[in-house]
């Protein structure tokens, strides 16, 4: 079963415009509380999708009654409405109830003088089971060269240099769309082998500013792919500051995540499997596994704390990570790789 996401078409600007004008004001005070306390702006975004998800069904199931009037026996009966006829996965309802439990706190903490009998219901209703529905893609750096010479071939530059900077940095889709052209500049290469961002990019994290990064690129694996794009850019016409763009009342503007989606099906296409930009971040720690460069350069290559992410990121098999060490001979101790062999 490949990765698919169903998407559903809840909310309308004619439904929303129906929800109960005290539900309304709620949730525009809590974005608001949200932005006070300087949560990220996608975070915030996202809270408003999931919200208005709940108050359109609300509307048309529970008699868009107030939040705070939300009884126990709605709550259930909302989870089984995503669950059975929306058809939404365990970890999706789990996010949808969990910003009903944000909106709750809010209400119980910050506006307990104007409801002080009201308190946090949504983590009194048992959450489904949260299994995998999604079955995973694990690319191989060959797969992903063969994606490339497509792209190239049919002169679609930009798409090929997204896809090579995914995945000779794991660059989150978002963080893709924060690199300027200016940062690909041989004076930004380190170790003779890698870019590094001359300033540091908004990465995931909480807060507005999210964490604060360098971010590395494999230089001698990316380059071909920024020389055509930019050479396509200056046939184009195109000048600016970001080095992916879109063209916006005639404008060329900074990339927008929504067109990095809308390439993901054509990716798929070609590849004959599911391509998702986060499979890039995979194949990127999997391949510098693959290399036998030590977990510690890993993990400063993409930000981590410890190692402990490296053992989701790393999709090797086994085997793989046995076989550099056994031989006929027994036991074989393998030459210690730095990132000048990528």
């Amino acid at each position: 079963m490949g990765r698919a996401t169903k998407i559903n078409s809840i909310t309308s600007p004619e439904l929303l415009a129906q929800i109960n004008p005290q539900n309304q004001r709620l949730v525009k005070d809590f974005l608001m509380y949200l932005k006070s306390i300087q949560r990220a702006d996608t975070t915030i975004e996202s809270y408003k999708n999931d919200l208005e998800i709940f108050f359109v069904w609300n509307l048309q199931n529970a008699g868009n009654k107030f939040f705070v009037d939300v009884s126990k026996r709605d709550i259930i009966s909302y989870q089984s409405y995503l669950l059975t006829e929306n058809e939404n996965s365990p970890a999706r309802v789990r996010r949808l109830k969990a910003s009903l439990s944000s909106l709750s706190n809010y209400i119980e903490n910050i506006l307990d003088d104007e409801y002080p009998g009201f308190k946090n219901i949504i983590n009194k209703i048992e959450s489904p089971v949260n299994e995998p529905v999604r079955q995973k893609s694990v690319f191989t750096e060959a797969q992903i060269q063969g994606l490339l010479s497509f792209l190239v071939e049919n002169k679609q530059y930009q798409k090929a240099c997204a896809v090579a900077l995914a995945a000779y940095s794991g660059a989150r889709k978002s963080e893709l769309l924060r690199f300027k052209v200016a940062y690909f500049d041989d004076k930004n290469i380190v170790f003779g082998s890698l870019y590094k961002t001359p300033e540091k990019i908004r990465t995931k994290g909480r807060g507005k500013q999210g964490k604060q990064l360098n971010k590395y690129v494999l230089s001698k694996k990316f380059k071909p792919y920024f020389d055509l794009w930019m050479a396509d850019r200056a046939e184009k016409g195109i000048d600016g500051e970001w080095l992916f763009v879109n063209i916006t009342g005639g404008e060329w503007q900074q990339m927008q995540t929504s067109t990095l989606d809308t390439w993901c099906d054509s990716f798929s296409k070609v590849l004959g499997m599911p391509f998702y930009w986060h499979s890039m971040r995979h194949m990127f720690a999997t391949e510098l596994k693959r290399t036998g460069l030590p977990d510690s350069v890993i993990v400063s290559l993409f930000g981590w704390k410890n190692a402990d992410m490296l053992t989701i990121y790393d999709d090797s098999e086994a085997d793989e990570n046995l076989d550099k060490f056994f031989s006929e001979d027994g036991i074989v101790i393998p030459a210690a790789a730095t990132v000048k062999d990528l």
